[in-house]
């Protein structure tokens, strides 16, 4: 019988929750403006845009940071959520016709074909940087009107004092002597978790997890969860965690690498039919798909562009996450199945 392993929940993380803005500025609202001038001076007079995002808060920052040198007349503001948390708030916005947010940013792949069929939330993208031969519009474009915009790409991380040769692929973690050792995060309630699992049963064989699972790793809620304990020593390895990069900067005792088959959860990005703000959403959205609003998104992460400064690979060498298969029974399945398998 293996021992109930579940760690104490960690704060932050990729799904975890930041509140860090407000609304900005009442005076915009209305129809979308003629051309790209038209509708860049229409969103400096708007002079406000509200993001909804689960993406890193120090991603974030950067973009807001970026994004007001660029239109010093606009003043950016982002929620931090997790899909679960924003997109209810999205849905009850359009509903209600009570926008607050302009611009939302999410991963849950379920939702976004959802939204897609019902052609209820999103507006039509009209930067021309979706245009741009860079951006491949053909393949980064959900539904004509989910833009790609950034990939959560999950590395292989290791503590290098209780890993000094470190890790070369997945099944290096299966070591007996990292009995006890291992960090694996909870798929519960998260449909992008269980594709995760589904990856790396069908990479690496229906057996992996077992194999994993007799090795009695420790349970976190969180990727970052994961990343603390790795600095912390409280474990010695990881299959799968965000990449170390501001870990290793900052001089921890750890290091980090892609597998050979990297797989990642991708952020879409879509402008609010609701949004208060029509004419700087576009703006804001336009940006996130140029190369400052890439290299902003893309520290840590995989760049939907090429060649930015920061990005650990390009979302076309990342097998990209797709839990639209799955449905809330679905997960809820899967997690009592893995539970079964990694918790008594």
């Amino acid at each position: 019988m293996k021992t109930k392993r579940l760690a104490a929940a960690l704060a932050g993380g990729l799904f975890s929750v930041a509140a860090l803005a407000g609304c900005g500025s009442d005076s915009g609202g209305g129809e979308v403006a003629g051309s790209w001038d038209e509708i860049l001076e229409a969103a400096n007079e708007e002079g406000s845009v509200l993001l909804y995002s689960s993406h890193n808060p120090v991603n974030l920052e950067a973009l807001k940071k970026a994004f007001e040198a660029e239109y010093p007349d606009i003043k950016m503001e982002f929620v931090r959520g997790t899909d679960a948390e924003l997109n209810p708030k999205v849905e009850v916005e359009s509903q209600t016709g009570q926008g607050a947010a302009d611009v939302h940013m999410v991963t849950d792949t379920a939702w976004i074909n959802s939204a897609i069929e019902s052609d209820a939330y999103s507006a039509e993208l009209r930067g021309p940087e979706f245009e741009s031969e860079n951006y491949k519009s053909e393949e980064s474009l959900k539904g004509g009107r989910f833009a790609l915009m950034s990939v959560a790409a999950f590395a292989l991380g290791w503590n290098t004092d209780k890993v000094p040769d470190g890790l070369e692929d997945v099944t290096d973690v299966l070591d007996p002597s990292l009995k006890g050792k291992i960090g694996i995060v909870n798929p519960a309630g998260i449909a992008v978790y269980v594709d995760m699992y589904r990856f790396l049963e069908k990479t690496y064989g229906a057996d992996f997890l077992q194999q994993l699972a007799d090795l009695e790793p420790r349970i976190y809620p969180s990727a970052l969860g994961i990343a603390q304990a790795l600095t912390s020593g409280e474990i010695s390895a990881a299959p799968v965690v965000n990449p170390l990069v501001t870990e290793v900067k900052s001089g921890a005792p750890v290091d980090w690498k892609l597998s050979p088959h990297p797989w990642g959860a991708p952020w879409y990005t879509h402008v609010l039919s609701a949004a208060p703000h029509p004419n700087a959403a576009q703006v804001l959205a336009n940006f996130m798909a140029s190369k400052a609003g890439q290299t902003a998104l893309s520290g840590g992460y995989a760049s939907t562009l090429p060649d930015i400064d920061g990005a650990i690979a390009t979302a076309d060498e990342v097998t990209l996450a797709d839990a639209a298969d799955l449905s809330p029974e679905d997960v809820e399945k899967y997690t009592t199945t893995w539970e079964e398998m990694f918790v008594d």
